[in-house]
């Protein structure tokens, strides 16, 4: 099995950090620092959210304004309902934005919302 490893371009390192910890989500410290810090979605998928800066070091395009244009959206499983309602209610009293209307289709049930930077996530619940 592979592992996944996103990684984000962030305005404030600090500041994403904490969105993310609000959201009773983990950090790896030994691969973070002060340009980097790594989110644990789960033991085999990572987000790296890196300083624009230390980003950039990595590409030789220039980084995208995820508040003006989309450049991917990051899809979360949880396994209840209510863990959808409890991480996107979190997410929008921490600062971050509404996006989507909900969706609840024939065995799922999801929310999304764009966090600090604008980068757009959804958080989904896929029943019996």
């Amino acid at each position: 099995m592979a592992m996944l490893f996103l990684n984000l371009p962030v305005k404030d390192l600090p500041a994403s950090r904490e969105f993310f910890g609000k959201l009773g989500f983990a950090f790896n410290d030994d691969f973070s620092d002060d340009r980097a810090a790594s989110l644990v979605l789960g033991s085999d998928a990572h987000v790296m959210l890196l300083t624009e800066e230390f980003f950039a070091t990595f590409t030789g395009k220039s980084l995208a304004d995820a508040a003006k244009t989309t450049e991917m959206i990051a899809a979360i499983g949880v396994d209840t309902r209510q863990r959808v309602d409890e991480i996107v209610d979190t997410a929008l009293a921490a600062g971050g934005q509404a996006s989507q209307e909900t969706s609840e289709q024939e065995g799922m049930y999801g929310r999304s919302f764009q966090d600090l930077d604008g980068h757009l996530w959804e958080v989904v619940y896929m029943g019996n």
